[in-house]
């Protein structure tokens, strides 16, 4: 759960917050722009709040918030989908759900080879 100060933000105090924060590093997965500058998500929102870097506040609802301002955000470099974006790019999560649910199922999946191995250690055990 956000903590209070983080959940109470507007897009005033994210803006103002922007325009003060600097960041050195590589930016982290989850990004947002404001006035044209591509800044952490998770980072800029607590520095907006005022609160130190163990808060509670996870990426997810750092985004979450900045969404619900209105901010464009990112995900690797790519743009979430958005009231006026129909069709945005999957996540990495769900790419990966995707790509395993065909190798679930029919004869060449996970699981039938898994039970194939399983048979042949049991007939293997059994000699």
């Amino acid at each position: 759960m956000a903590s209070t100060k983080v959940s109470v933000l507007t897009k005033q105090d994210i803006t103002d917050a922007a325009k003060r924060f600097e960041w050195k590093r590589q930016l982290p997965k989850w990004t947002v722009i404001v006035e044209g500058r591509e800044l952490p998500a998770r980072p800029l929102v607590l520095d907006a709040a005022g609160v130190p870097p163990n808060d509670p506040t996870n990426s997810h609802q750092a985004v979450a918030i900045l969404r619900d301002c209105g901010f464009d955000v990112h995900y690797q470099g790519k743009t979430l989908q958005t009231a006026n974006n129909d069709q945005a790019p999957l996540s990495a999560l769900e790419e990966l759900i995707y790509a395993l649910r065909g190798s679930c199922k029919g004869g060449d999946s996970l699981v039938e080879a898994r039970e194939r191995e399983h048979r042949i250690e049991k007939d293997h055990i059994a000699r």
